[in-house]
């Protein structure tokens, strides 16, 4: 999942950046809802979290402008305001979840991963795909009930895919879906993360096609995708 941080503090927004990632996400941030936007109409991101107290346009507006324009994007806000009426005006704006400074990294995560699961009507973050069973809140992974070692930018590719079954993405969507922005990743190192995932997948029958000038694509399973809680 990509995530946008829109927080005017840098030490805490760089917090919050390496938090998320070393929980599995992809992560940037801008200090100010201007740049917000400008980021939101270059590339795609599935989940923002947004300070309320921003220079220039506050996170208030900046979601009324999202929403005005049916961005679909969710939203978790972040403010020091512990008010009834600010919580119940962004809630009602459009803003899918809430938190008030100070709060607990683990509080944080634990919120991001329930917004995803509402989003997707799961009751769990825990997928599986033919023999293939990930846990995304712990960052496991199994073949059948073999635990599989999937380091973070293969995981980031593999998620990608599995949200995508049969569908060719090009490298140029990879990279953007999986890389922040102070990370480059060539298109050639999606190649050598491609085939190592096919080194571990291929042997249960899981596989990656390449469609030859357009990129790669996670073939349909021998067995349903499907969630278990």
């Amino acid at each position: 999942m990509r995530t946008l941080i829109v927080e005017d503090d840098p030490l805490l927004a760089d917090g919050l950046a390496q938090l998320l990632r070393g929980a599995g996400f992809t992560a940037d941030y801008v200090g100010s809802a201007e740049l917000a936007e400008a980021a939101l109409a270059a590339e795609k991101f599935d989940l923002m979290v947004l300070d309320i107290g921003l220079p220039g346009m506050d996170g208030l507006e900046l979601l009324t402008r999202l929403r005005a324009r049916h961005n679909p994007i969710h939203v978790l806000m972040l403010t020091a305001r512990d008010a009834l009426n600010e919580r119940v005006r962004g809630l009602n704006l459009g803003a899918d979840d809430y938190l008030t400074k100070p709060f607990a990294s683990v509080e944080l995560l634990a919120r991001i991963h329930a917004l995803i699961r509402r989003s997707r009507g799961q009751g769990s973050v825990r997928r599986e795909y033919g023999p293939l069973s990930l846990d995304e809140e712990a960052h496991r992974a199994w073949l059948g009930n073999q635990p599989l070692d999937l380091p973070q930018r293969e995981w980031a590719i593999l998620l990608f895919l599995l949200d995508n079954p049969g569908r060719v993405l090009s490298k140029e969507r990879i990279v953007a879906a999986v890389c922040t922005w102070d990370r480059d990743m060539s298109e050639n190192a999606v190649e050598v993360y491609v085939s190592r995932l096919r080194t571990k997948l291929e042997p249960a029958g899981l596989r990656i096609r390449t469609v030859r000038g357009l990129g790669y694509m996670l073939e349909d399973s021998p067995h349903a995708p499907k969630t278990t809680p």
